[in-house]
């Protein structure tokens, strides 16, 4: 049985997708002590796992809200946009798929031209549909309601018929391992399909994935060509990059 307050923390968690003690603590007029025992209580009940000054929801089979995940690190995935875009050439076909950061990047292509951009993301073929300098294309498939994304077996048929230069992809989760992970196997299917059909692979994450699981495995870091992010606090990732040959850049270095 949860408290009164650490019920409203997984409020908070849910919607944040983070939780921080010293803004717990102002929040409920408590110690961090306090809020440290709570936040205890509830990475034992695996509803939270703990990071450096707070916790993050737990491992589970679902992802943050779509309103959360928009909202969670908005500055650092402007950036790390803006970063990835510079990265794509005028003229470039690509793909785009399902994510907050992935839509973040949309935005930051409108002021390029001659691009094909392929994807199987609706809020992505809104954030582009008004340019005259990008060709959208948009695959078939079902529309998954929380979030716009476009999954099953019809997308992944769709995404086969093309060969691109680049594919801008996200993850839910990155492991110490280097396993990018996700919630929904059907859109794994088809952001496998888009690594498959694309000759430069780009990962863009903010530095909150580092501190998420999920529980299907989308791709290995190992496959990326050039890795997007805020930050990369994990030294085995940073080794296993220059291992792999993965250009890894840090936006907020």
């Amino acid at each position: 049985m949860l408290s009164e307050r650490q019920n409203a923390i997984m409020t908070i968690a849910r919607s944040d997708g983070r939780v921080l003690v010293e803004a717990l603590s102002g929040h409920f007029a408590v110690s961090v002590q306090t809020i440290r025992k709570d936040l205890n209580d509830l990475c034992d009940a695996r509803l939270l796992s703990r990071i450096h000054g707070g916790a993050v929801l737990g491992a589970g089979a679902e992802n943050l809200g779509y309103e959360a995940r928009h909202a969670l690190a908005a500055p650092e995935k402007a950036a790390i946009a803006r970063a990835a875009a510079d990265l794509i050439p005028d003229r470039s076909s690509l793909f785009i798929n399902i994510g907050t950061t992935t839509e973040a990047v949309a935005s930051a292509l409108l002021s390029h031209s001659g691009l094909m951009v392929i994807t199987n993301n609706l809020n992505v073929a809104h954030a582009l549909r008004a340019s005259p300098e990008i060709e959208c294309v948009v695959a078939g498939g079902l529309i998954r309601r929380s979030d716009g994304g476009i999954v099953g077996e019809a997308a992944v048929d769709f995404i086969r018929q093309f060969k691109v230069d680049f594919a801008v992809i996200g993850a839910s989760a990155i492991d110490e391992d280097g396993s990018l992970l996700d919630f929904d196997y059907r859109e794994v299917r088809v952001a496998q399909a888009i690594i498959a059909n694309a000759r430069h692979v780009m990962l863009v994450a903010d530095a909150t994935k580092f501190e998420r699981s999920a529980p299907v495995r989308l791709a290995h870091l190992g496959q990326i060509g050039t890795f997007v992010t805020d930050r990369c606090q994990s030294e085995a990732l940073r080794d296993l990059c220059r291992a792999s040959g993965v250009r890894l850049v840090e936006t907020g270095r």
